[in-house]
């Protein structure tokens, strides 16, 4: 069976909306997922070592609370419905946590120096993305892309003397036993979150087990040190890659098998992409995949009219 025949076997329906104890479920998760974040920002800001300023999370925040708020009112305008905000202070608290989410994420994983515009860009590409790429899936219209990943990926190509925050700042002003308890707090909390709530440590063990598979076979092909091909596993940058972004419910899938097709997926292609020396490969492999599934499922009804079709012709 080959990665394209998987593929298009993946049940890509979010979790359903319809049931109240299903919604329930997910908000909770994303309180959990927003507090988590902002803390490690704020701790990161004071005390672990952050390098970016403290003006570039707000100014990435304003950027996706600002883009979030304006689309959703544009589209709801065009729907002619009560915008999903509107009601009282927790009902707008909670319609942000998304944006929150990745705002934080955005400012957190993005180092431009003192520059304050391509933070606000990188955010606002990410919020704009989950309204201009969607495709249908069961009777809703959902987006295929990882926000925050997106607006990262599409900042480190337009904006070349962008990186991304060196690793080190996560835990550099850590000495001894603090350097092992931190790694693996966060371990820890983003495993129960994931269990708990997203439902996807299957993609989350695909794709750490095809990261060390790919740095196995770059080894033995290519000749790289396996030691250098596995080093990025033991950043805190990878674990908050791992545990907080690849993992994003509302654009990966749903059955265990599929995730682990997934993580597998984004693996290989971190992997071709280190072996043509291109940087960054875990945001670019993310976002490639994403946009797979988005037009797989985007071709999927066209396959099935055809076959209808087809089916229809040789029955008459």
């Amino acid at each position: 069976m080959t990665i394209t025949q998987s593929f298009s076997q993946f049940n890509f329906t979010s979790i359903p909306q319809s049931k109240p104890t299903t919604t329930n479920h997910r908000l909770a998760g994303l309180r959990r997922f927003a507090i988590a974040i902002t803390f490690l920002n704020i701790l990161g800001h004071t005390f672990l070592g952050f390098e970016q300023s403290w003006a570039q999370p707000f100014v990435s925040l304003l950027a996706a609370y600002f883009m979030e708020l304006s689309l959703e009112t544009v589209e709801s305008f065009s729907l002619k419905k009560t915008p999903r905000f509107w009601g009282n202070i927790t009902t707008l608290i909670d319609f942000l946590l998304p944006a929150h989410i990745t705002g934080l994420a955005v400012a957190m994983l993005l180092y431009a120096n003192d520059r304050l515009f391509p933070i606000a860009f990188a955010a606002a590409v990410a919020i704009a993305s989950k309204y201009i790429f969607r495709v249908t899936m069961g009777n809703k219209s959902r987006h295929f892309l990882n926000p925050s990943n997106f607006g990262i990926s599409v900042t480190l190509l337009l904006f070349p003397w962008i990186g991304i925050a060196p690793p080190y700042q996560f835990t550099e002003n850590l000495y001894g036993w603090a350097d092992w308890i931190f790694p693996i707090i966060i371990v820890c909390t983003g495993t129960f979150l994931n269990a708990r709530f997203t439902h996807k440590l299957p993609l989350i063990m695909g794709w750490v087990g095809g990261f060390f598979l790919q740095a196995v076979i770059r080894s033995y092909v290519f000749g790289t040190p396996l030691i250098a091909a596995l080093l990025p596993m033991t950043g805190v940058a990878f674990v908050l890659f791992t545990f907080y972004m690849i993992s994003d419910p509302g654009t990966t899938p749903i059955t265990p098998k599929n995730q682990v097709i997934f993580g597998l997926s984004v693996a290989a292609a971190y992997g071709v992409l280190m072996m043509f020396h291109v940087v960054f490969g875990m945001f670019f492999g993310l976002t490639f995949f994403c946009f797979v599934r988005g037009l797989i499922y985007y071709l999927k009804p066209l396959v099935e009219s055809k076959k209808v079709s087809v089916l229809s012709l040789s029955t008459n």
